[in-house]
């Protein structure tokens, strides 16, 4: 079965381009989307658990179906691995050519080449910042929203009528979490009526 799928960034934005060359290609079904994140698309992953052996999945364009190569070559890989084809119409890349498939190994290769060029960068950048004394890895602290509940967690502790169990639940955070936003804000700990 040739299943197509059209996705737009803005609820805005229109689907009939895309639909209407998905429909001409011979698409018996159109998973359509409108969402502006690549990481929430419902249409797809359902689409993605009725392809079987066999089938086709067709887009108008490759940016369509993701936005990075990298999750490009991953999903692509995914189908062939599975036993289902791809094809990009605006694109020439069909996957049931041998034309196609040396196409897609371009792409994976590209991919792979740009993933090791990233880590040669990280390592290098990582090598002379250490020669300056500088450390990497993630800066200490708290982000925004997680020094916002570190302050609620604060208050609510000194308050002395809720366990710290009771302000992990209220604040969707464990007791473990609530005991490390405390230390950071440097609220003592001993002996409070509110211990665990």
């Amino acid at each position: 079965m040739i299943f197509g799928y059209a996705r737009v960034s803005t609820p805005d934005q229109q689907l009939h381009l895309q639909t209407d060359a998905l429909q001409a290609y011979g698409c018996a079904e159109v998973a359509q989307e409108k969402v502006s994140s690549v990481k929430e698309r419902p249409a797809l992953q359902h689409l993605l658990t009725r392809l079987r052996p066999g089938d086709t999945l067709v887009v108008w364009k490759l940016d369509r179906l993701g936005r990075s190569l990298k999750d490009l070559v991953t999903l692509v890989t995914g189908f062939q691995d599975k036993g289902i084809h791809f094809v990009s119409l605006q694109d020439h890349l069909d996957t049931t050519t041998a034309q196609g498939r040396l196409m897609f190994n371009l792409f994976a290769s590209l991919a792979e080449f740009e993933r090791d060029i990233l880590r040669e960068r990280t390592r290098a950048g990582l090598t002379a910042a250490r020669a300056r004394g500088r450390q990497g890895g993630r800066p200490k602290g708290l982000s925004k929203e997680a020094l916002s509940k570190a302050q609620a967690a604060k208050t609510l502790y000194l308050q002395q009528d809720k366990t710290v169990a009771e302000i992990g639940q209220l604040l969707g955070v464990g007791r473990a979490t609530i005991y490390r936003y405390l230390a950071h804000l440097g609220v003592p700990m001993g002996g409070s009526p509110a211990s665990p």
